[in-house]
């Protein structure tokens, strides 16, 4: 999120992982980011940067809001446009930085319009409409709000993403000086998101973030050179973790899995790291008796490492997502399946070499599945439609995106599940109108992409207003979707967000 500048009203659109950018500090974590990983909420979080108004239209007439007399000519807009100092820091060590923030005393106003501006029990009722980026600013406005707004509550599930050059200030000598992350630690952020970072930023971080030791439950490193040394250091200090994200971090050897993996550890991502093959997964398998939940990017895993998780795995294991693990055939399929009875999350999208025996062998033994990917898969075709809807009865979301064998036939096998709520055909170069007609009885449907279908037209893309209870429909790079049309959904399905 950047501040708000003149004339520019253009929403700050988020990429799809959810970064949100912190306004600018003279600290050097001007370029902090914050992520939440829901949709809904990165949608909410996809509005325009300027300060809004303390209540919208839509508010305003909100009776359960105790906060009637905000009818007054009292603004959002005119408390915020007392500016942040400029030694005024998000992250402050406490409410003396930036002395000159203003008091609540010096807001412009009548007095009882400044005494309902900081009142406690007000704000926070009203802080929750707003976005974690206009939280970020609100902060800046005053000592009270700032108070009321570092309050864990408001922050919860969100986590701080921090670069390399925004972990240091650079002193009048040359010299580097680490930031203060006092402020993360008020708001309670159990979560952190370090990019390109060595082992010496880690050794630094751990020594001056103050719930590093036990109060830091995720960690998630991204484009980091950080070694075995560094990756056993981290886990031994920092014993609170459970959630491990390592992305892009090609200075780690299996060696380091094997000294480094602590049996606390319930979730793990590893993805992009070249040193990753079999023995990482043996290593997984062997050191983390309680995971719940394992995502791997890995072009070297074979057939062989989907045999190795123990029966306690077998029990606790619920999501699985194997992406783009080319080297995985139907046999590591067969593999993972007796391994990991009780999945209810597999996601195969990427492994190209699976065909439609391989997913008559997740339908048959997955009976659990409830989310099921196979994008990116070119050799599914109609029948692993068939054995999908005749024995994966709790199946809620499938994502089919660049199957292009699908066509009309296998969408005719998906209309009889009742569960389905989420389904993504996204570049399914042979859906046709025809086959959209067997989608329209499906009364579970919630969510329906169909962007880059090259052959639907506006009148099959029409019938889809029989669908009255979807929610969300995707039409990007979609030919058929014509201005008329949205159009048209705009005035027979008003509550479903279509994306244009």
């Amino acid at each position: 999120m950047s501040n708000p500048r003149n004339g520019d009203t253009k929403p700050p659109c988020l990429p799809r992982n959810g970064l949100v950018k912190i306004p600018t500090q003279p600290n050097g974590l001007g370029s902090a980011s914050i992520t939440k990983g829901t949709p809904a909420v990165k949608n909410r979080l996809c509005q325009p940067s300027s300060v809004p108004a303390i209540l919208s239209p839509a508010l305003a007439h909100r009776s359960d809001l105790p906060i009637p007399s905000l009818a007054s000519p009292l603004s959002l807009a005119t408390l915020a446009s007392v500016s942040s100092p400029p030694g005024a820091s998000l992250v402050g060590l406490n409410t003396s930085e930036g002395s000159e923030q203003p008091s609540p005393e010096r807001l412009p106003g009548s007095p009882s319009e400044r005494q309902l501006a900081v009142d406690e029990k007000i704000l926070n009722r009203l802080f929750w409409y707003f976005s974690a980026c206009e939280k970020c600013v609100l902060a800046q406005v005053c000592k009270a709000w700032r108070r009321v707004l570092y309050q864990p509550k408001f922050w919860v599930g969100l986590t701080p993403v921090l670069h390399t050059k925004e972990l240091y200030n650079i002193l009048p000598g040359g010299e580097k000086e680490f930031v203060s992350l006092q402020g993360f630690a008020i708001r309670g952020f159990d979560g952190f998101c370090l990019v390109g970072v060595s082992d010496l930023d880690i050794c630094e971080f751990i020594d001056n973030y103050p719930l590093s030791k036990k109060g830091v439950k995720s960690m998630s490193l991204k484009r980091s050179t950080i070694t075995d040394a560094g990756l056993e250091v981290m886990l031994e200090q920092m014993q609170g973790v459970v959630r491990l994200e390592l992305s892009g971090c090609n200075d780690f050897t299996e060696a380091g899995l094997w000294s480094s993996l602590n049996a606390r550890i319930t979730a793990l991502s590893v993805s992009d790291c070249i040193n990753v093959a079999d023995d990482a997964i043996a290593a997984i398998s062997q050191l983390l008796p309680n995971l719940t939940e394992l995502n791997l990017q890995a072009y070297h895993v074979t057939d062989t490492a989907l045999a190795y998780f123990t029966a306690k795995q077998g029990y606790t294991t619920h999501t699985l997502r194997l992406n783009s693990c080319w080297e995985i055939t139907n046999h590591g399929v067969v593999n993972m399946v007796h391994s990991l009875p009780n999945l209810s999350v597999l996601s195969l999208s990427g492994c190209s070499k699976v065909t439609d025996d391989g997913v008559e062998l997740v339908a048959e033994n997955l009976r659990k599945l409830r989310s099921l990917d196979l994008s990116w898969c070119p050799r599914i075709t109609d029948m692993a439609l068939e054995y999908i809807a005749c024995d994966l009865h709790k199946l809620e979301e499938l994502v089919l995106d660049r199957c292009v064998r699908i066509t009309d036939t296998g969408l005719s096998y998906l209309s009889t599940m009742s569960s389905l709520r989420s389904l993504y055909l996204r570049w399914c170069c042979q859906v046709q109108d025809f086959g959209l007609k067997h989608l329209l009885g499906m009364s579970s449907l919630r969510l329906l992409s169909l962007a880059g279908c090259p052959l639907l037209t506006t009148t099959g893309l029409s019938g889809l207003v029989q669908l009255q209870e979807l929610e969300e429909l995707e039409l990007t790079n979609c030919p058929g979707a014509t201005p008329e049309l949205f159009k048209y959904f705009s005035q027979h399905l008003p509550c479903c967000m279509v994306i244009e």
